[in-house]
This record gives structure tokens, C-alpha cells and sequence, in this order.
């Protein structure tokens, strides 16, 4: 029986080995290296040859300068049968070739964790007026700074899945009345009220917060319009870590000047990097931060494990955690 041929970059290699030894039976890594060198037991491989049945595109090799050439192999193989993503989203095209090819696709949610912290910590430096209290500091100023609380606030989470529930799982420990978005509009033990999408005008103007964690799409696309910032609550805070093109960034700068929202915190951008005469970096009631806002300490650890856990899923023949249809992944590309 020949061995299942897993493409994997170096770092992550090094993190798992001794795990990976125990599917030694069944299972051989082509280990694509930190100078892009492919090989497999020592041996030197082409792109075209690396052949792999399996692939982890883990976050650590889509940071680094070989993604080019660990995709590259992916792409040519025959044989690929299954991609291990560390992303949660799957709007890139390459995922919808990998589909093409025939091959199945998992996604990871271990950014979720990081992305939610980053959620609260933006809306709290908001209600809890941290720019002027550290201008405060910086002066040397004496004064009292009322601030805003979080208990028997309405959040609004336009997208319920494993981000928002993070999301809501923190704010209601903090007294926050929580609604989800999502297309399941069954009940949810982590939010007040589940809706649909189309519910969402008659939801904004409850929201003191609104987070935006859904999708790309064709029916998200330019969400957050002008017609959406009119409906929003004067004073609310709106909070973008789902994907940049969910908000009409002209319609938001616009909206800005009449306090719907009051302030943005964004993490994503329509387009990346963010160019730097865009009016969004100096403006005064926006924060932004560099589309990383799931880079944390323990998302490495977090993806690490359910790559292993639907390694041996795979191996066994057994149903993949996190594994995506075509049919979703094309609707992203609509």
C-alpha cells in the first residue's frame, strides 16, 4: 500500500514531527522548506514532482516567502485529495481551484479566540475614552473622564458563526444583550435573539454595537452602505473584522461627520494593504490595525491541533471537522 504523500510546510513540520511519527505506517511528509526547497526523504523535488495527496496550508507558511511555491505544488498535484487551511475564510480563489481539482477543503476558526479579545478591546478603549485618557497622561492632566459601560448595552453580531459567538460569549459576561445574524435563525444559548439578514434595518437602530464577522458575497457586499449607517443608533460603534469588502469605506467616512457610527474599528480594508493617502489612517474616530487582528499567541496552537485531530480523521476515513461544500465555496466567488 503506498504512503499518503503530506505536503507540509518546514516551521510547522518542526512543531509536529513527533506526532506525525505515529502515522509513520501510513503517512509521508514532503516537507517544503524556509528556502523554498521541496523534498521528500532527503531527496530534491520539483513542484511537478512533490505530488502531494494531502496539503496543511498552515498560517505560519502563508506568512512566510514560500507560499508561492508550497501552492504551486499543491496546484499541480494529481493526487490532492484534501487542503488543511489555517484560515477560517475561503473567498480566495485558490480555494475555489482546489475544489475544481476535486479535492476536499477544511477551514480553522483558531484566529476566532484573538479576533474576538480584539472586538471588546476596541469597543472598550472607545467607551472607556482611551485616547484622551492617555492624552491626559501625556499632559500631565488631573481630571475626571466619565465613561461608558458595557452592562445593558445591545450588541449586534452580523454574522453568528465562530467569531461572533466568541464575541458574545465575552460581552454577555459583561452584561451585554446580545442579537446574532445569521441564516439559521434558531435559538442560540449564546445570544438574546437570533435574525435573518433581511431583519437587519429594523436591528440597527437597537445597536449600540455593531460587529461585522460575516462573509464576502454577493449578498454582503457593501453591507455597511449609506443606507445602513442612516439606520444605525447616533453614538453607536461599528466594528469591521469580517472582510473589507462588507463596507462602502466612501458611505462610512461620510457617515462618520453625523456620528452614525460615532467611531470604526477596523481591521480589514477594501483594499490591502491600506494605501497611504487613504483618509482612513488620520482619522479622528477611527481606529484601524493591519488586517491581523486573529495574530495571537494561541492561534498557532489551536490550528495545530485540528489539523492533527482531522489528520487522523483522514487516515481513518472518517468525517473532517470544518470541511466546506462547493457549493459554498463558489458562492463566495458570486
Amino acid at each position: 500500500m503506498s504512503l499518503t504523500r503530506l505536503l507540509i510546510f518546514e516551521n510547522s513540520y518542526d512543531r509536529i514531527k513527533a506526532e506525525l511519527a505515529e502515522h509513520a505506517a501510513s503517512l509521508t511528509p514532503v516537507i517544503v522548506g524556509a528556502n523554498g526547497e521541496i523534498r521528500h526523504a532527503g531527496a530534491l523535488l520539483s513542484p511537478e514532482d512533490a505530488s502531494p495527496d494531502i496539503a496543511w496550508a498552515s498560517g505560519d507558511m502563508f506568512e512566510s516567502k514560500v507560499a508561492r511555491d508550497f501552492l504551486a505544488a499543491t496546484m499541480k498535484s494529481p493526487n490532492l485529495q484534501w487542503v488543511q487551511s489555517g484560515a477560517a475564510g475561503f473567498d480566495h480563489p485558490l480555494f475555489a481551484q482546489i475544489i475544481s481539482k476535486g479535492a476536499r477543503l477544511t477551514t480553522s476558526h483558531g484566529q476566532s479566540v484573538g479576533m474576538a479579545d480584539y472586538v471588546v478591546a476596541g469597543v472598550l478603549d472607545h467607551f472607556q475614552r482611551g485616547p484622551e485618557r492617555r492624552a491626559a497622561q501625556r499632559s500631565h492632566t488631573w481630571g475626571r473622564l466619565p465613561f461608558r459601560e458595557v452592562l445593558g448595552s445591545t450588541w449586534l453580531l452580523v454574522g453568528f458563526g465562530a467569531i461572533g459567538q466568541e464575541v458574545a460569549r465575552r460581552v454577555r459576561g459583561f452584561g451585554a444583550h446580545v442579537i446574532g445574524v445569521r441564516r439559521d435563525v434558531s435559538p442560540h444559548p449564546l445570544a438574546d435573539r437570533i435574525e435573518s439578514l433581511d431583519a437587519l434595518p429594523s436591528l440597527l437602530p437597537e445597536a449600540d454595537v455593531v460587529v461585522l464577522c460575516a462573509p464576502a458575497n454577493a449578498a454582503t457586499r457593501h453591507l455597511a452602505n449609506k443606507d445602513f449607517f442612516a439606520g444605525m443608533k447616533p453614538g453607536a460603534v461599528l466594528v469591521n473584522v469580517g472582510r473589507g469588502a462588507l463596507v462602502d469605506e466612501s458611505a462610512l467616512l461620510e457617515a462618520l461627520e453625523t456620528g452614525k457610527p460615532a467611531h470604526a474599528v477596523l481591521d480589514v480594508f477594501e483594499t490591502e494593504p491600506l494605501p497611504d493617502d487613504n483618509p482612513l489612517w488620520n482619522h479622528p474616530k477611527v481606529s484601524l490595525t493591519s488586517h491581523n487582528s486573529g495574530d495571537t499567541s494561541g492561534q498557532h496552537l489551536r490550528n495545530q491541533l485540528l489539523f492533527l485531530e482531522n489528520l487522523g480523521r483522514f487516515l481513518a476515513n472518517q468525517p473532517l471537522i470544518g470541511e466546506v461544500s462547493a457549493d459554498e465555496v463558489l458562492e463566495r466567488r458570486t
